[in-house]
This record gives structure tokens, sequence and C-alpha cells, in this order.
């Protein structure tokens, strides 16, 4: 079993606050100094499956639910190593049932887990991590193919070729899952692109969400995929591509694009996107390696699902570190190749939406990040069988103008995809 032996404050002071704490409390009250660990348990079930990331008290009458033997464990470790269990949920996608449990005293986390992992009957122990959007704060233009009054501002569109990569396709048929905050679907330039919305944030959180709070989400969601031609503000990577927001992370102060996540929240929202059979899921996030949020993403890698994640200068980054999932580093300081399939693209000074209306620009491997899902939407509408290896092969054998400090050339990547399979065709046709 592979346990992780140590944990983040920031974590713990985040699940106490959303846990324990009234909305109402001030910031002070979350500052509790305890630590909180993950465990799972087997638990087969005794009710058909249903819809993931629901909490464990919600699953009943026909729906998946706690065994037994799972629900007696949880309540037997919490007494056995004086844990007091805060949350819970059963994972339909890992046959597994999840607890938080918090360590009401000065025990450290790397103590308890160690007392865990001598549990037989425990299948994962595991800190309750922190992770993080990868933004930064607020430049230039070039002229216009488009409509949008904002498209000269938009010089990663003309790094990347997306004019020409247009003519071919813009992501039609293609939907994506955007594991972030919220978003603001009333923006203008999200409008229809947005097919749903489901949240994992408890309303209690330290920052309860509102449309406000939504920067960073918004932000990914106009890069992917805001409307071309519609006389309103820019133009989306992959403006016909739909999204899904799951919305697993929080703002952590206003005017700020900073978010965090946590283990729980993000594993809510990335069963239910498996679960929810959406083949792109972008995570414009980082943080450290997590065993229960690996094995969600490697289950989703078995079924041909397409990760596209921010890469960091750390080698073992969550979700990059994961053999398979498709890391996209800031062109402008791309960062080494850590899980053999890193990519580049603009990260710095991109004009996207914020909420209520607006536009600004932002910076990041965040960024850049958003804006290769958008690529993938557009290779994938051009050819849904395209898989995750096949993708990053194809973008890196059409580097971009060796001027520009940019890894690929989407136009040129869409028109191959289209001759090759217009050849499949045509000898299918003889």
């Amino acid at each position: 079993m592979h346990v992780l032996a140590r944990a983040s404050a920031l974590a713990a002071l985040v699940l106490s606050a959303w846990i324990s704490a009234p909305a109402s409390a001030d910031t002070d009250q979350f500052d509790t100094g305890h630590h909180f660990v993950v465990v799972t348990f087997a638990n087969d079930p005794y009710r058909p499956a249903s819809r993931a990331g629901t909490t464990g008290r919600r699953y009943t009458g026909g729906t998946y639910g706690v065994a037994q033997g799972a629900h007696n464990n949880a309540e037997r470790v919490a007494s056995t190593y004086s844990l007091k269990q805060v949350a819970n949920w059963p994972i339909k996608a890992l046959g597994v049932h999840c607890v938080v449990y918090e360590i009401p005293d000065a025990r450290s986390v790397a103590d308890v887990l160690a007392a865990l992992t001598k549990d037989p009957k425990i299948t994962l122990a595991q800190p309750l991590q922190q992770f993080h959007t990868l933004t930064s704060a607020p430049g230039d233009g070039t002229k216009a193919a488009y409509n949008d009054p904002l498209y000269g501002l938009q010089t990663n569109l003309v790094s990347l070729d997306i004019a020409a990569a247009h003519e071919r396709s813009q992501g039609a048929g293609v939907k994506v899952a955007l594991i972030d905050t919220g978003v603001d679907s009333k923006h203008p330039d999200l409008r229809d692109r947005i097919s749903g919305s489901r949240s994992f944030v408890p309303a209690n959180s330290p920052t309860p969400p509102t449309a406000g709070s939504y920067r960073h989400g918004t932000a990914m969601a106009g890069l992917i995929a805001a409307v071309a031609n519609n006389k309103v503000g820019i133009v989306g990577i992959a403006p016909q591509a739909r999204i899904e927001v799951f919305e697993a992370c929080w703002q952590l102060s206003p005017n700020t694009d900073a978010a965090a996540c946590n283990t729980f929240t993000l594993a809510q929202a990335l069963a239910a996107a498996l679960e929810a059979g959406i083949p792109l899921i972008n995570m414009s996030i980082a943080g450290p390696a997590d065993p229960l949020l690996s094995a969600l993403v490697q289950s989703g890698l078995k079924r041909g699902v397409i990760f596209v994640g921010s890469s960091t200068d750390e080698a073992d980054s969550f979700p990059t570190n994961i053999n398979g999932v498709i890391g996209v580093s800031d062109s402008e300081h791309a960062g080494g190749d850590h899980n053999g399939s890193t990519l580049a693209a603009p990260g710095t000074h991109v004009m996207t939406l914020r909420p209520g209306a607006e536009y600004d620009f932002a910076s990041g491997t965040s960024v850049a990040a958003a804006e290769v899902t958008g690529v993938v939407a557009l290779l994938l509408s051009a050819n849904s069988r395209l898989t995750s290896d096949s993708i990053v092969s194809l973008l890196k054998s059409t580097p971009g103008p060796a001027a520009q400090p940019v890894s690929m050339d989407v136009g040129a990547a869409v028109a191959k995809v289209e001759a090759e399979r217009s050849g499949r065709l045509a000898r299918t046709s003889h």
C-alpha cells in the first residue's frame, strides 16, 4: 500500500471550515490546527449503482450504498485509532467506501498514517491534500479574422494558428469536463456553451460559491469555448465545444484567480465526470501526488478518457505525474517533460473572461492547459478516435514557427488529421 506521510496544513484548515464551522463563522474559527486523513475500505455494493459524487448519507433507496462491512470498518477505525469521522462517500468507480477522518489531538498525520497502514481492513490511507489553480494576475494585439472585438488582443490564437484550424474544426460534438471553480454561465461569451454544472463544494466553505467567486473557472471556460463571431468579446479555441462544469475548487480571496480544492472534492468531481462518460477532462490545477486521485485518473485512462493538466517544476506533481496525462507548460517559461507527454502553449498575458460579462488577461500554466484542452477538442471533433498518445505525437510533429516559443501549429495538426481521415475514407471506398 502506498501511503504519503505528509499533509497540507492549508487542506486541514479548509476542511475544518467546511465540515464543522457554520456558514457565518469568521476566518479565525477555521484555524484549528487539526489535520485530516483520507481512508478507503473495500465496499461491495448491495444496491444498483447511481450517479457519483453524492455524500454517503444521501445514498438511499435503489442507489449505490455503503455495505455493512465497510460501514462497520469505518466506525471501528474511528474508535480504535481515536479519530473523528467528518465526511464519507462510496466511490462506485473504485468499489470502495471513502472516509475523511479528523485527528482531534496533537498526533501528527505521519504517526496516524503509520498506524493505519498496518490495518488489514484498510485499502488506502493518505493525507487530505491541497491543490491549487495556477494563474497569475494581469498586454497587446494583432489583426482580426473574427467580429469579436477583443480578438485583436488574443495573440495566443495567432501563435497557435487557430484561425486556420477553425476552417476545418471548431470543436463541434465534443464535450469537455472542467474540474475547477464554478463558472459564470451567464457570461455573454459562454452563451449555450455550458451544458451543465455540478458542485462538490459545501455551502459553508470559507468562501461560499457565488458567480463573482468563479474567476478561475470562468477564465478557463472562456479559453476553451468562448463563442466566436457573436460580436462580443473574445474567441475560444474550440468555440463549438460544450463544457460540463464540475465545481471542486473555491476561490481563496476576492478579486484574485487563486483557488483551492482538496482530495475529497476532487475525487467526487473526477468520479462524476467519469460516470458521465465525458471523453476530455481539463484539470488546470496542481498539487502533491495523491493515491486516491491517481487511482481515479488511471481508471479513466483505461477507458480512453483524455486528461489535460498543468505542469509545474515539481516532477511528482498531480495530475501530470501520472503517465498518460497530457501535461502543459507555459511556452514562455516551459518546464521539464516530467511525464513524457508535456506540451507547451502560450501562458503569459492571455485574454480571457471574468465573471459579470468582463474580460482580462491571465497568466500561468492553468491558462496553457486550458488552451491545449481546446486544441484537443478541435482534434477530437475532426477524428473522435484519436488517443492521448496519438494527439501528443501529432502536436509534437507539427511544431510552430521557429520564431515563436510555441511547440505546436494547430492549423497544421488539424489539417493533417483531416487529410489522414480523407485518405482512409478514400481507401475504404475502393
